[in-house]
């Protein structure tokens, strides 16, 4: 490759002259073997079921070739690749399609924060997390229903009168007995009187909402909390953003473990002949629509993460996936020569 930057390029690579993979090519970039992999056993188990072999033949379509620019870094001058062309399945379950889309989301979500926070100074963040009793997977469809409209019921009460904006998702697990559980979990913006004033809302209050709202026999598991600026796992300070984006990042994860994908077959299906069509994403008050769920191109997953955007050489380098070993590797017929101004 001609150029200062292909140079460096070349030596800091130099380890791929013995492997080819893109994880020598990338650290950061090691991610794509784990969710490729998880892609191939979901795709299998879809196979191995008539009725959604469809399925099985988009995803085995699904990201099997990537194409990187590469990027220089202005003020370290590192060279790092960002994904410039794939094509997705957009499976609901596919484990690529799903970290791609929750990554599409957090980066709408950052792009919005600075504005919506400014337009509504002293506002805190909560993240709040309510569920039900574990179900039987045939009983998830109605279950998920009865707890969409008890949160309908629940943004009508009066304590939630000082929640100015919420991001709310799905996820199902899987119980150790075969069950389901589903769970909500929700990032709102709340007024300062929320957190430690006049409409301050107790656990135990939230506990007893949720119960009413969702017309329960019993106490159910909720947990609320303030979203603190200090990770007290790692012993970090952070910044206030970055508290934020890891709330958000918590909020906005999968909608169901890849592993409890694999690790059952036929609660796997049957999970997803249960959530067919059903919304597991929805938003409301001053972060309405702030994800623009419904709003999703190719062009969107390939540059979901903000670490994709901004300008390259033009230079593509082909990785494709190869499934028996289970690791994307070099395919350099497929590359295309950096720009002379590179």
């Amino acid at each position: 490759m001609d150029g200062s930057t292909g140079a460096d390029f070349s030596v800091t690579t130099s380890a791929a002259a013995s492997s080819d993979g893109l994880a020598d090519y990338s650290r950061r970039d090691r991610v794509w073997d784990v969710h490729r992999s998880q892609a191939q056993d979901v795709e299998a188990i879809y196979a191995s079921a008539g009725r959604y072999e469809r399925y099985a033949q988009r995803m085995h379509q699904c990201s099997g070739e990537l194409r990187f620019g590469r990027q220089v870094d202005p003020e370290t001058g590192e060279i790092g690749l960002r994904l410039r062309e794939a094509h997705f399945c957009r499976v609901r379950h596919c484990p690529v399609c799903q970290w791609r889309r929750s990554l599409l989301w957090l980066a709408r979500f950052y792009d919005a924060l600075p504005a919506v926070e400014a337009a509504h100074p002293g506002a805190r963040w909560i993240f709040l997390t309510i569920t039900v009793r574990n179900c039987d997977t045939a009983d998830l469809r109605a279950t998920l229903t009865a707890m969409n409209k008890a949160w309908g019921n629940l943004t009508r009460r009066a304590e939630f009168a000082q929640v100015l904006g919420w991001v709310r998702t799905t996820e199902v697990t899987r119980g150790k007995d075969g069950s389901a559980h589903p769970h909500f979990h929700t990032l709102m913006l709340v007024s300062p009187s929320m957190l430690s004033g006049a409409h301050y809302v107790k656990q135990e209050r939230w506990v007893q909402l949720w119960r009413e709202c969702a017309k329960l026999d019993y106490l159910p598991y909720v947990d609320v909390r303030g979203v603190k600026n200090r990770d007290k796992a790692k012993g970090e300070v952070l910044d206030p953003a970055a508290a934020v984006r890891k709330a958000a990042a918590e909020t906005l994860k999968y909608a169901v473990k890849p592993g409890d994908m694999v690790a059952d077959p036929a609660w796997f299906l049957a999970m997803t002949e249960q959530v067919h069509k059903l919304r597991f994403v929805a938003t409301g008050g001053v972060l309405k629509d702030v994800l623009r769920v419904d709003d999703e191109s190719q062009e969107d997953l390939v540059a979901g993460d903000s670490e994709g955007k901004g300008e390259d050489d033009a230079s593509r380098l082909s990785f494709t996936w190869r499934g028996t070993e289970r690791k994307y590797r070099r395919y350099p017929r497929r590359d295309v020569a950096p720009s002379p101004a590179g």
